[in-house]
């Protein structure tokens, strides 16, 4: 069986998705929908949707998180390969034969990702001003876009966990004066 598969190129970048993203995808629309029960009320059919469309979102937002970084990798002059999922979440990957790249490259294509996550994160904003506050499936979905491009892939990202653009940020930023 295949373990991971190309689904099309954005943007000059290849986008590839493993099984084991696939497989815990299923595990969070589970946690998606129990929530949507337990917190929201909903009914076992809305909660469904509202569980399955969040999956979708997330993949998306994270998507559009790593096309942020693609955009910023373009301007430099050294883009991005492919984004490839990981378990869930994606993560960007560089050609193996990129020439060492000076501190400033490194830095303006990690900040890509944060910045195209807060925008994602304004325009759910915008919509979650928009939609009325009731408990509804589209004012769950703007809230749960919201949240998670604000909190998990804005200022999460900002986290040095060793695999976060914060890592990045704390390996580059001291060596952003230095000759390459």
């Amino acid at each position: 069986m295949k373990k991971r598969w190309q689904i099309g190129k954005i943007i000059g970048v290849e986008v590839w998705f493993r099984l084991n993203s696939l497989l815990l995808s299923g595990l969070l629309w589970l946690i998606f929908s129990v929530t949507a029960v337990i917190w929201l009320n909903f009914s076992l059919g809305q909660a469904v949707i509202v569980g399955g469309t969040a999956v979708l979102l997330h993949w998306l937002s994270d998507l559009g998180h790593h096309l942020g970084h693609a955009l910023a990798a373009r301007r430099t002059g050294y883009p991005m390969q492919k984004i490839i999922s990981w378990y869930v979440l994606m993560t960007s990957v560089y050609p193996k034969d990129e020439p060492p790249v000076h501190a400033t490259i490194h830095i303006q294509r990690a900040l890509g990702g944060p910045i195209a996550s807060l925008l994602l994160a304004i325009i759910a904003g915008i919509l979650l001003l928009v939609i009325p506050a009731k408990r509804t499936v589209a004012s769950a979905l703007a809230s749960f876009a919201f949240w998670e491009n604000f909190l998990v892939l804005f200022l999460g990202a900002f986290v040095p966990l060793g695999f976060t653009d914060g890592s990045t940020l704390l390996t580059w930023w001291p060596r952003r004066h230095e000759p390459i």
